[in-house]
């Protein structure tokens, strides 16, 4: 009796000790470790659980687990118990595993977690409960969401780069482009007054005899004009130049823009009355750069006539609006071409039905950078066949300023 005793006491003392082991183990573990029951609840916990969760030990005995730290998602929206991965243990009778969700603190905060619901059977293999481990994987997300952040930057600034070479090729492109069309424009515009030129001294020299004064006077007169056209291409194309190279600079001085207008139509080549000026009667003083202004009314004028057929009248009218001068230029010529638009001010530019009527597709292109270095704007209104309009705004009063 005494020795059947003696066992029992061994056997007590050594499963006691296994208990305490395993408690110590238990709570030793840095991990969140619980157990439960068959009914969801709680039949054991280490201190890691406790405090990653902001509860006593003994207040979470018996307590539904579910209820207590995973009642809710991340958006607070119900996590409903028979959607949990912990209890499918109890259907499915095997471990699952769950890296993506949140369990919440007793002052109704969440934090992230990943956690392990593992079965756990008595000897006869039955289940009587689950093993849930959990981790806190705050900082692991936070480093991921830096990673995350830091990789989006990366190829965001990728894609800015890339964009940028873009579009520096495409401008490179433009440029070269622009190279061979303007080749091609001096090659071709500078050919026929030089072969003009060319055919009028060759013709003054073979039959100088032969030819009646005002002969002779005709073709000094085509080589002038043919000079004067080479003269203006060049400087045109300096003033291109110039443009690109931030070199213009800006003199405003006092004019009255009636009278200026007046002069300047009665400056231009063209037939008897073709060029009219109506609107305003009474003087109009403005302070703007009487270079540019010339240089703006007198392409927009000269290409309205050049493109105005059987002398019909081309208008320059000028009115106030608030603090700005408005010039507006009518024809009633070829118009301009739809496609064409886009086009419209780009140097060495020229529309698709002016046919052989000379020019170097620089004018407007020119007009435009000096309507926007006087701070003004350009509109252009026009139908093909019927026509074209020209509006252009500026300020009564520039300050005196350079290219920046």
């Amino acid at each position: 009796m005494k020795s059947q005793d003696s066992t029992n006491l061994s056997d007590h003392q050594a499963l006691e000790a296994l208990r305490r082991q395993h408690q110590l183990i238990l709570n030793a573990v840095g991990e969140g470790v619980y157990g439960l029951d068959l009914y969801g609840n709680v039949t054991f916990v280490n201190p890691a659980a406790a405090a990653m969760i902001d509860w006593e030990m003994e207040d979470l005995i018996g307590q539904s687990m579910h209820r207590v730290l995973h009642h809710s998602h991340d958006d607070g929206s119900p996590y409903p118990r028979e959607n949990c991965p912990i209890y499918d243990v109890f259907q499915k009778g095997h471990t699952q595993r769950v890296t993506d969700e949140v369990f919440w603190r007793k002052d109704g905060t969440c934090f992230p977690v990943e956690y392990i619901s593992t079965p756990m059977w008595d000897d006869a293999g039955r289940m009587i409960g689950a093993v849930v481990t959990f981790r806190d994987v705050s900082e692991r997300k936070w480093a991921e969401a830096i990673l995350q952040q830091t990789n989006e930057d990366l190829e965001l600034k990728v894609q800015e780069r890339t964009a940028e070479l873009y579009t520096a090729n495409q401008r490179l492109q433009e440029l070269s482009n622009l190279k061979s069309r303007f080749v091609s424009m001096v090659c071709h515009e500078f050919r026929n007054p030089m072969n003009n030129i060319a055919l009028s001294v060759s013709s003054l020299n073979r039959y100088d005899e032969q030819l009646s004064k005002d002969q002779k006077s005709q073709y000094l007169l085509d080589i002038k004009e043919n000079v004067e056209r080479m003269t203006q291409m060049i400087d045109d194309i300096l003033v291109l130049g110039k443009l690109e190279a931030k070199r213009l600079s800006l003199n405003p001085e006092p004019l009255n823009l009636v009278d200026f207008c007046r002069n300047l139509l009665s400056e231009l080549p063209s037939e008897t009355g073709q060029l009219q000026f109506t609107g305003r009667h009474k003087p109009l003083i403005a302070k703007l750069d009487q270079t540019l202004l010339r240089s703006i009314l007198t392409n927009i004028l000269s290409n309205a006539v050049r493109y105005t057929p059987d002398r019909q009248p081309v208008c320059l009218s000028l009115f106030r609006h608030r603090d700005q001068a408005v010039f507006v230029v009518k024809d009633n010529g070829l118009g301009i071409s739809p496609e064409d638009y886009p086009h419209l001010f780009e140097p060495f530019h020229r529309g698709k039905n002016v046919s052989n009527i000379p020019g170097t597709g620089l004018g407007l292109s020119i007009v435009k950078q000096f309507v926007d270095f006087q701070q003004g704007d350009i509109q252009v209104k026009s139908q093909l066949g019927e026509g074209t309009t020209f509006k252009v705004r500026l300020p009564l009063a520039l300050r005196e300023t350079h290219l920046a």
